[in-house]
């Protein structure tokens, strides 16, 4: 009987790691900043707080301050055209160095070291802030 029951749960557990084996195998790779629906980016909001230090001069809500403009409306000052995480990417890439309406420049990347992939978090997280899915 104990043999019986032995082999049961060893077979239920080869089952179970053979399942999440291939649930985890299955899970698509992240997305670039591209057109995708809008969702709120955790990897983003977490460079946005901290090494990027967008926070700084964006408030730590994104409704901006005196340095830097309100990124959760539906307003973009430095930007022209349609409004998507590419187009973010590309301006946090290639900084503000002369605002429109503030007194702060944006440096490329904020002036701090940041991988493409990490801009294009801080940009998908940027993108759902204005959408209200922050």
């Amino acid at each position: 009987m104990r043999k019986a029951i032995s082999r049961i749960l060893l077979s239920t557990t080869a089952v179970a790691v053979a399942i999440g084996t291939t649930v985890l195998q299955a899970e698509p790779a992240p997305a670039a900043a591209t057109d995708r629906p809008v969702v709120q980016d955790t990897l983003g909001k977490s460079i946005y707080m901290s090494k990027g230090t967008c926070f700084a001069c964006h408030g730590p809500e994104g409704k901006g301050t005196p340095l830097a403009p309100d990124l959760t409306d539906k307003e973009w000052l430095n930007l022209t055209g349609e409004v998507t995480a590419q187009a973010l990417a590309e301006l946090i890439t290639k900084g503000v160095p002369t605002p429109k309406k503030f007194p702060t420049p944006m440096l490329p990347k904020a002036g701090v070291a940041l991988t493409d992939a990490e801009v294009q978090a801080v940009a998908r997280y940027v993108l759902s802030l204005s959408a209200g899915t922050g």
